[in-house]
């Protein structure tokens, strides 16, 4: 008699990666809500995307990073090549992205050498870190967890145009936030399809789930110290 499948390892492997980010989505929904609806949103929604652009800046690098090492495992291991595949593929797609995001800020009053010159937060930091981290020392399909995340929730056109009324700023400042609404569930539906086509051991899934929550609960504290940081300006 054939046996039903253990609770924990029913359904794709993608499925059990979104359950996994379903369960710290709610805290960064929360954190978002915040920002996104801040009083003083003028001032919060431009440091919203200072704080972005030191994320996005490091997604190239980071993917150019998980393709070489793929690359280098490839010949032994089938995960190593479907990933280093999907990131070859994909990777041109988010180049200059943090480009674009600084002709966006200037457009809203933010000088690029400002920016440039800002360091960022330990939070920021430890979210790229942690991503080396695990490319360099476990596995590259980490990448594929924190990129689970990162284009799990993009931005409604109803979000931007409410953003555009409320800030006052030029609709072309927007340009960016934009793409990603438009772009992000197509590379989310692709990102599914890969992870389901990958022969993923129960380590591997560990360690999608690991960095895809880590990656949350980084991205949810970096948005709180937008927050706190407006507070204690005043």
């Amino acid at each position: 008699m054939m046996q039903a499948a253990k609770p924990e390892r029913a359904g794709t492997a993608s499925l059990r990666l979104r359950r996994k980010i379903e369960l710290v989505t709610p805290q960064f929904a929360l954190a978002s809500q915040r920002v996104l609806t801040h009083s003083r949103i003028t001032e919060v929604f431009p440091q919203y995307l200072v704080r972005m652009y030191s994320i996005i800046r490091t997604t190239v690098p980071l993917m150019e990073l998980a393709i070489g090492r793929a690359q280098a495992m490839a010949h032994a291991d089938p995960v190593a090549k479907g990933v280093a595949g999907y990131l070859t593929r994909h990777v041109e797609e988010e180049r200059h992205h943090d480009d674009w995001l600084l002709d966006d800020l200037e457009l809203m009053g933010l000088g690029r050498e400002a920016i440039l010159a800002q360091i960022p937060s330990s939070t920021i930091a430890s979210l790229a870190g942690s991503q080396y981290y695990w490319i360099l020392y476990c596995h590259p399909v980490a990448l594929l967890g924190y990129l689970a995340f990162m284009e799990g929730s993009p931005p409604t056109q109803a979000l931007v145009e409410s953003l555009i009324q409320r800030t006052g700023f030029p609709r072309e400042a927007f340009r960016t936030i934009a793409l990603h609404g438009d772009l992000d569930p197509g590379h989310r539906d692709e990102l599914d399809q890969t992870i389901d086509s990958l022969p993923l051991s129960r380590n591997h899934e560990v360690l999608l789930g690991l960095a895809a929550i880590s990656t949350a609960d980084l991205l949810t504290r970096s948005l709180d110290e937008v927050v706190e940081d407006i507070s204690e300006a005043v």
